[in-house]
């Protein structure tokens, strides 16, 4: 396998720092700490570079808070100046181990993401139907998996494609920053960290069992064969094989006939149609009577519900929509679409 030297230079690289400060504001550049940071930025940034070069960086304080999603998630945040630190290493390391992902993971990579996730299993799943009157699917998720990534697993991975000793030594230092188990779920860099552990199970899966159609986004992953037992046959071993990694499937991992419906990636897909996951309609529900109950803006409602336009565009909604609509009343829907 061909590994990667002389990187570190590249990372502090300053016109590197200057794009991974302008990657690292984007959407955020009217924040307080942006702004600051931006106030003065070269200086900022040869700051930055000057630790980098004397390997002095430390990160800074976490911000800690959860989100309820509908799962209870701890999210950790950086400063702003760090995540310019990750996205600089980002630019540089991502592009090596991108080169070895396989093409059926969708999760936090260019031109992929949840859409191109669900279209590709409904792909699958109409090319066994095709063939075969019944299908099954094996349909997986890691227990709590971001808090159960293990530093010196992770570690051994990412060294079997670099070997700049430098370079290392700024992965370990931000794999380290937090005395929490696992690696935090809001910076850029655990979303690559995450699909490099991963990436194991899938050339395990890929390669090892042959297993043909197998999409996975991020640690939801689904495989799709005619032969039921075949799919508990590979179930025992993936498990086996995470053990490897110190992980393990969480209660919701099943076999089911693919005719009850695949929920993933915010969809329930059929062999012929999809519709929205139960779960997110009841959610949009309880978010337009809230909208209604707390009088809330115009711009407030037309931003939320132009989101659910998005997703239902993708998938049969009419009766959604209806009942949105019903919510809102013929007046107020009326008043959002002409203002």
């Amino acid at each position: 396998m061909k590994s990667f030297n002389n990187l570190y230079e590249q990372i502090y690289n300053f016109d590197n720092l200057h794009l991974a400060y302008l990657k690292a504001r984007k959407n955020k550049r009217y924040k307080k700490e942006v702004l600051e940071f931006s106030s003065n930025l070269e200086e900022r940034l040869i700051g930055l570079q000057n630790e980098l070069i004397w390997q002095t960086y430390k990160p800074g304080r976490y911000r800690e808070f959860y989100v309820h999603d509908p799962k209870t998630r701890l999210i950790l945040s950086l400063p702003f100046r760090d995540r310019v630190i990750h996205q600089a290493l980002y630019n540089v390391v991502e592009p090596i181990f991108e080169s070895t992902f396989i093409s059926d993971s969708f999760a936090c990579r260019k031109n992929k993401g949840t859409l191109a996730g669900v279209k590709r299993n409904e792909k699958f799943l109409l090319k066994e139907l095709n063939k075969n009157k019944e299908v099954f699917c094996l349909k997986m998720d890691i227990r709590k998996y971001f808090y159960n990534i293990d530093h010196e697993v992770l570690k051994n991975l990412i060294r079997k494609k670099i070997r700049c000793k430098r370079t290392l030594g700024l992965i370990d230092v931000i794999i380290d920053s937090t005395e929490n188990p696992g690696i935090p779920v809001g910076n850029l860099t655990s979303q690559l960290f995450a699909n490099i552990y991963l990436n194991e199970v899938d050339h395990f899966i890929k390669e090892k069992l042959r297993a043909k159609y197998f999409v996975r986004y991020m640690d939801d992953m689904i495989i799709l064969h005619n032969d039921k037992y075949q799919l508990w046959k590979w179930l025992s071993e993936i498990r086996g094989f995470l053990k490897t990694l110190r992980l393990e499937l969480n209660e919701k991992t099943s076999v089911f006939n693919s005719r009850k419906g695949i929920d993933f990636l915010g969809y329930r897909q059929f062999s012929n149609y999809r519709i929205l996951r139960k779960r997110i309609i009841k959610k949009n529900y309880r978010k337009f009577n809230k909208f209604i109950k707390s009088e809330a803006s115009i711009v407030q409602i037309n931003n939320s519900l132009q989101s659910l336009f998005g997703q239902c565009k993708h998938c049969n909604s009419k009766q959604v929509l209806s009942n949105v609509e019903n919510i809102l009343g013929e007046k107020l829907w009326a008043q959002i679409f002409l203002s």
